[in-house]
């Protein structure tokens, strides 16, 4: 659709060029460094070298390389360890366990496929520690399960030594199959990963390693056997409190009692990143506003660095925490607009699994012990939405799958609108037209939906969802609080909303919403860049 409409233009004319700002030398928020330094003694030294590296590979940065056209308004045509429980524990045991036999023949052969895969997929893990459940969570350590990611479980681990966070992905192998009572209940059980899915997550958590925002991968190793009866436990009580939060809830994940001597996993150790947002309970008004901030922030730098898309950034994929006190706005400044960085929370963006990146170091040989040697060394990294079309024909959690739906919507047609939310939309893959003016003149020709393609509109897809969210589950004392953020932030909310009239110029990546925010003077520069000279929002940048 056609139209006409006044471009709105944001931020000033650049003084230098923003690949002068070393974006992720940007600091955290004001007690982040502190934490970091607890958790990463030993990289003290090192972001240094990795800004270089970031900076010599990228002539500029292309945040508002491009202006935005009216009639596209989400589009953008141009296109980056300490000790722990877990690995001290393991450190101290004998010799990797070996891979053991199943004990029955029978279900052997009923698993035999199943196997013959799984031996494929392993190739690429040849070199990692095998472990068993014993081995990643003995007597006296505690495990708790904290969060489902789209396609991982996440535990907490806890003992003498500290805490650390693991993802667990079920690699190709067997598992019992499930009981009669199971069966009934309609369960679900989540399919094993193929190795090109979980090498790329692998490599998507090394580009982002020195932006802040996003989790410390720490080590990876194989788990393989049956489970203990902590890890089916917590298993168990997590189920029974999600049901509690939402009685419709499906259970994807098969229990751990069924799990063989042959089941595997690839486990992630991660540092400890706080309690999912889906556990924490919004008190005041500057959390709401923290949270949001800060995690459009850490989106935004990693657009400026990688060109990264998150794809599924739902409330179990954003962990909180708290790094100093809450503090209130001095007196003498009650006036100000400023509104970051006052309820002592930092977030921490988990699971890559679905997310879109570009290597930011293409004409650099792979590392052998990074990842597997025999390895490529690829431009982009994306996974391919269109393999699990039941993320967009769901119609479970609305307000989740609806955002799944919009951003397939606007790789179809180009554009926000028109906006396709109605599962059956979704059922199938396939070529479609591109909307666009050729397109409407009849000129438009098919095109075949493609995840590698970079789109920034993603990322202000699900900062619309997070905002709904924490509007929505905000639990403080005073509602007039609400009222007034809700009030004071309806025109970001306007640009925001993937279901704006047409004529409503919405924001093309996270980038324009920090922008916006620091021209409302929510956030102060000062804040993003410190004593440097410049920043990295002046610029020519529309909200198109």
């Amino acid at each position: 659709m056609s139209r006409t409409a006044t471009l709105r233009r944001y931020g000033k004319s650049a003084r230098k060029t923003r690949a002068e700002i070393l974006f992720a030398e940007l600091p955290r928020s004001p007690t982040k460094k502190d934490a970091a330094s607890e958790s990463e003694p030993e990289a003290k030294n090192e972001p240094l070298g990795e800004v270089t590296d970031i900076t010599q590979q990228f002539a500029s940065v292309t945040l508002d390389a491009t202006a935005w056209t009216a009639d596209c308004p989400g589009t953008q045509t141009s296109e980056l360890l300490s000790s722990s429980p877990v690995r001290e524990r393991a450190a101290s045991g004998s010799e990797p366990v070996s891979c053991r036999q199943p004990e029955d023949n029978q279900q052997r052969q009923e698993h035999h496929d199943e196997e013959e895969s799984f031996q494929d997929e392993d190739l690429s893990f040849d070199g990692l520690r095998i472990l068993t459940w014993d081995d990643l969570c003995p007597s006296g350590n505690r495990i708790e399960k904290i969060a489902e990611a789209s396609y991982a479980e996440v535990y907490r681990i806890t003992n003498q030594l500290g805490t650390s966070i693991i993802k667990v992905v079920r690699l190709k192998s067997p598992i019992k199959p499930q009981t009669k009572a199971q069966e009934r209940s309609g369960l679900v059980d989540e399919e094993p990963h193929s190795e090109d899915d979980m090498l790329g997550e692998l490599r998507i958590s090394e580009w982002l390693a020195d932006i802040p925002g996003f989790v410390v991968y720490k080590e990876r190793y194989i788990v393989e056997g049956k489970a203990t009866k902590a890890l089916l436990q917590t298993h168990q009580a997590f189920h029974r409190r999600m049901k509690r939060k939402d009685p419709d809830r499906l259970q994807f994940y098969p229990s751990p009692s069924r799990y063989l001597d042959e089941t595997r996993f690839l486990v992630v150790e991660l540092g400890d990143a706080g309690t999912a947002l889906e556990d924490f309970e919004l008190t005041s008004i500057s959390q709401v506003w923290d949270i949001f901030l800060h995690t459009a922030l850490a989106l935004a730098r990693a657009e400026d660095l990688i060109q990264f898309e998150h794809r599924d950034l739902h409330e179990g994929n954003l962990c909180i925490r708290r790094v100093r006190p809450a503090t209130t706005k001095p007196f003498s400044s009650s006036s100000s607009p400023l509104r970051f960085g006052f309820s002592g929370l930092d977030i921490t963006i988990l699971d890559y699994g679905l997310s879109r990146a570009t290597n930011p170091y293409p004409d650099r040989p792979q590392s052998p012990s990074s990842l597997h040697s025999s390895s490529t060394n690829p431009s982009v990294v994306a996974y391919d939405l269109e393999k699990d079309l039941s993320l967009f024909t769901s119609t479970h959690a609305p307000l989740q799958t609806n955002t799944y739906r919009a951003m397939r919507s606007f790789l179809i047609h180009g554009d926000r609108v028109p906006l396709m939310l109605d599962p059956a939309q979704h059922a199938a893959t396939g070529a479609y037209p591109k909307r666009s003016r050729n397109a409407l003149n009849g000129k438009g020709k098919g095109k075949a939906i493609s995840w590698r393609d970079y789109h920034p509109y993603t990322n202000v897809l699900w900062l619309a969802y997070l905002y709904e969210y924490l509007t929505s589950h905000f639990r403080g004392e005073d509602p007039r609080e609400l009222e007034d953020f809700l009030r004071e932030t309806a025109e970001l909310r306007t640009h925001l909303d993937p279901k704006a009239p047409p004529r409503v110029l919405s924001f093309p990546c996270a980038g324009e919403v920090i922008r916006f925010a620091v021209e409302a003077g929510w956030v102060g520069e000062d804040q993003l860049v410190g004593d440097m000279d410049g920043s990295w929002l002046e610029g020519n940048s529309r909200v198109g």
